[in-house]
């Protein structure tokens, strides 16, 4: 699909950072938001680079703001000169007052906590998605893993039937 400038547009997995794939199956997605991320400029050139990581992060909402913890984004040599990069600091998530209250509130229930699924690209900013999740059971567990070990499976089957 070719834009105005004659550009083509890039597909909507060339916008993902970072994902966090062990949180979709350790855990049950109830709810999504989009938040921004407040950041520094190394921080910026390092996601560019494609140097972030979301394992063992997690969303706390402390005075009435939404903070990520535990995300690492690894500074870039070039770029990180002058200034001392902590890469594992508090980040400040920008949402709205509706949903930072909604967040807080679903968190207090037991068996309910919000963590982060993916950081992205959206026109020129990041943004992260996030989810209100309950954990899952090992029964669950199992049952994600058999069926995709079926996909993969059946995938297989179709891309032999088709060189026959």
């Amino acid at each position: 699909m070719a834009t105005k400038k004659g550009k083509t547009k890039k597909g909507p997995s060339s916008s993902v950072i970072a994902q966090n794939k062990k949180a979709r199956f350790e855990y049950h997605i109830d709810e999504t938001f989009e938040a921004g991320l407040s950041l520094a400029g190394w921080e910026v050139k390092s996601l560019r680079a494609g140097k972030a990581q979301l394992t063992d992060t997690y969303i706390l909402i402390r005075h009435g703001e939404a903070w990520l913890l535990g995300s690492h984004i690894t500074p870039l040599n070039t770029t990180s000169t002058h200034e001392i990069a902590d890469p594992t600091r508090t980040r400040k998530l920008l949402l709205h007052r509706k949903e930072i209250a909604r967040i807080f509130s679903k968190t207090q229930d037991k068996g309910h906590t919000c963590v982060p699924l993916k950081l992205y690209w959206k026109r020129n900013l990041v943004k992260c998605e996030l989810a209100l999740v309950t954990g899952k059971k090992l029964h669950d567990k199992r049952a994600t893993e058999k069926d995709r070990d079926w996909q993969r499976q059946k995938g297989r089957i179709m891309r032999e039937q088709n060189k026959a």
